[in-house]
């Protein structure tokens, strides 16, 4: 399983929510007595299931370093190795976890063995992802990078607007799928992160943090070029930042979907 720090879950995860849960219609929250959100790193869907529910909803994550940021209740266990009974809560959802795993489907069984009810995962398309931007070269450099990364990537990080097909396999009836864009816009005023995302861009550190972007890569001389280019375009984005012109929107495309567990 591909892991995440608490700076990146945040830095990518903060603010989906914040503008509309239509897309969460699906999953009951109000009918729910236990949810049990998988997977949950530092609770940003934890903490909106627990503004929807009227029960309880428990926090479970194999890292005990993030759980830590996550209010009680939590239980600390493996997506594939569910340390709860069978039938134990209404409801198992989990947020950008599958695309993580080698082995989706193993955690979907598990889900359906702990769900009374209802099974619910809120995943990516990112070979979906779109940038615009005002530095001109940014959304080409940015599909560039990301086409590296999908082939570099050794899970299905792009299942999102498949995940009913993996529903399917593991024997889940599929209820309702629905898309939810999450939006990320940087704009003057700009924000400490915003700063820290450009001085990254810069130095070119943004790329050499996802090392599946060098993976994907042809050879090295192909990744090099492409880093002195982010490293460029870096530096222009700090230049408009100086300005305060420079303007940025990045859209994630997340597929909710909702399935229940056959009687």
């Amino acid at each position: 399983m591909r892991q995440f720090d608490a700076e990146y879950l945040d830095r990518t995860r903060t603010g989906m929510w914040a503008d509309s849960r239509e897309a969460l219609a699906d999953l009951a929250l109000d009918d729910c007595e236990r949810v049990l959100d998988v997977g949950c790193g530092t609770g940003v869907l934890t903490r909106v299931l627990r503004e929807e529910t009227p029960g309880e909803v428990v926090g479970l994550d194999a890292d005990a370093d993030l759980l830590a940021a996550v209010d009680p209740p939590v239980v600390r266990g493996d997506a594939t190795r569910l340390p709860l009974r069978d039938d134990a809560v209404d409801l198992v959802v989990c947020q950008a976890l599958l695309i993580n795993l080698p082995d989706p489907a193993a955690a979907l069984r598990e889900f359906a063995r702990v769900a009374d009810d209802r099974v619910a995962v809120v995943e990516p398309d990112n070979a979906q992802v779109c940038v615009e931007s005002t530095v001109g070269a940014e959304p080409a450099l940015a599909r560039r990078a990301r086409e590296l990364y999908l082939d570099g990537v050794d899970t299905d990080v792009s299942l999102g607007a498949s995940a009913a097909d993996l529903f399917e396999r593991v024997d889940l009836d599929v209820a309702s799928t629905r898309r939810y864009d999450h939006v990320r816009t940087t704009a003057p005023p700009y924000s400490e992160s915003a700063l820290a995302a450009a001085r990254r861009k810069a130095t070119g550190e943004g790329l050499d943090d996802r090392p599946e972007v060098a993976t994907g890569a042809d050879d090295a001389a192909a990744y090099d070029a492409l880093r002195e280019d982010w490293r460029e375009m870096g530096r222009t984005v700090i230049d408009q930042m100086q300005d305060g012109d420079y303007e940025r929107r990045e859209t994630v495309p997340f597929y909710v979907t909702v399935g229940r567990v056959p009687e």
